[in-house]
């Protein structure tokens, strides 16, 4: 770990440690030169000796770099500061979603359709300039305190036009939100990617994940074998008009998925525009005694 007030590349002073990951450590630094505050993200010692993982790291920021969006997190330079290559991204004031939902469970119906028309926005905008993610999750997912939502973390995103770095039989993403095709082999697409942002808009509507098992394996079997759960056995009034958009999105047949994201997000913000249709889905025992609904 760097020390504090260490200069990057003559440029970046560092000012905090955020956080690290298997590739890279990322630190809140100040651009001496603009003279405002950025996150710095540089590739660690232990991973320079490796080549894949250097190429690696330079597709991310050369996935992200093409992005000029408001829903995703901004690419303000790249470089590299005594043979470390780093990029230099807006810094975000706020939280990943994946640790949002740890101190409040889950959301409501409207914001979690929310945040899913606007990242629904980010992936529209990557898939139309020929990058998949491949790592949709919400740990990847940020929300500034205006409740705007920042797709990040292009690590291992997919540029159409660019050669594969890794051979077919090679599984690479969170096992909790893998398509079914990508766990059996299958190239990463616009509809795996559709595939994990039904998994996210299941979890942060009921504060679940559809899989649970002790490996990633196993995880990654029951998404290939066994029918994905009713966001009810979490929620039992949860609005089947989310139910089924949500379950069309996570189809295990990627051709039985919406084609495009575009077309998911549709009908996202036809539910946002008809808040009616939010209605919680109720028998008639609720009806007759009148229990409280689940939002």
């Amino acid at each position: 770990m760097r020390p504090l007030g260490q200069v990057i590349d003559q440029r970046y002073r560092i000012t905090a440690f955020l956080g690290a990951g298997g590739m890279a450590e990322v630190y809140e630094a100040k651009d001496i030169i603009m003279r405002r505050l950025v996150a710095v993200k540089i590739i660690k010692d232990d991973v320079l000796d490796n080549p894949q993982n250097v190429l690696r790291f330079e597709r991310e920021a050369r996935a992200a770099a093409s992005l000029d969006h408001p829903n995703i997190v901004a690419v303000l330079n790249l470089g590299s500061d005594d043979g470390h290559p780093y990029m230099v991204n807006e810094l975000i004031n706020g939280v990943n979603l994946g640790a949002a939902l740890e101190t409040r469970t889950r959301f409501t119906h409207r914001e979690t359709l929310d945040i899913i028309n606007q990242l629904c926005s980010a992936v529209i905008c990557a898939h139309e300039n020929g990058v998949i993610h491949r790592d949709i999750k919400p740990a990847n997912i940020y929300m500034t305190p205006a409740g705007i939502i920042k797709l990040g973390d292009f690590g291992i995103a997919q540029i159409l036009a660019s050669p594969k770095m890794t051979n077919s039989q090679d599984i690479i993403g969170s096992a909790h939100y893998l398509a079914p095709e990508v766990s059996q082999g299958k190239s990463a697409s616009i509809q795996s990617d559709l595939y994990a942002i039904g998994v996210t808009f299941f979890e942060i509507a009921t504060g679940h994940l559809p899989y649970e098992a002790e490996t990633n394996v196993a995880i990654a079997v029951k998404h290939i074998k066994e029918k994905f759960p009713s966001p009810r056995k979490y929620l039992p009034l949860f609005p089947k008009a989310m139910e089924k958009i949500m379950l069309k999105a996570c189809k295990k047949n990627p051709r039985d998925r919406y084609k495009t994201v575009r077309d998911f997000q549709k009908e996202i913000q036809n539910l946002l525009a008809n808040p009616n249709l939010l209605k919680p889905r109720q028998s008639f025992f609720v009806r007759f005694f009148g229990f409280a609904t689940d939002e």
